[in-house]
């Protein structure tokens, strides 16, 4: 009977040392992670042109709080989004965020094709949410494709100077 005490308990604890984790943060992905996320994604997608693997909830481009997303600039289009799959095949440039505005402006691919590639703000919701959260996106061409591959992070503070000095703009 003792013996059974400890183990409801580790289990009845553990939800809520997840939830602690995730209310101190820890769960965010960060500036850092999404900008080594979308080079790895870039070099993937510029090696392999295999868009596959970027329309998986279970894979490695989807992680904490985020994800990999990629267009096909050529064609205007949302070609791979894990957690929205029916956004792929809608023009991107109409694409709107939550409170109305274009979530990529005009310019997005050219700047995306930049060595440093390029942040942009919108309003988007958080995976499992519908209300719109900041988000700030940064987004790097895939060489040798027409794709951009691209990842955010939902921060109320951060501005698009300081994640630029960080992409190496």
């Amino acid at each position: 009977m003792k013996g059974t005490k400890i183990p409801v308990f580790l289990a009845a604890a553990l939800p809520i040392v997840t939830l602690f984790r995730v209310a101190a943060g820890q769960e965010s992905a960060t500036a850092q992670e999404i900008v080594g996320k979308v080079r790895k994604a870039a070099s993937t997608v510029s090696k392999t042109g295999d868009l596959t693997p970027f329309k998986q909830k279970h894979a490695p481009w989807v992680w904490k709080d985020t994800y990999v997303f990629v267009v096909d600039c050529d064609k205007k289009l949302i070609v791979a989004h894990p957690i929205k799959p029916e956004l792929v095949g809608q023009d991107y440039a109409s694409l709107k965020d939550t409170k109305g505005k274009n979530v990529f402006p005009e310019g997005w691919c050219d700047a995306a094709k930049k060595p440093a590639g390029v942040w942009v703000e919108y309003w988007w919701p958080k995976p499992g949410q519908t209300d719109g959260s900041r988000k700030l996106s940064y987004s790097l061409a895939a060489k040798g494709t027409p794709y951009v591959v691209g990842a955010g992070i939902y921060d109320d503070k951060a501005t698009i100077a300081d994640l630029s000095k960080l992409s190496g703009k």
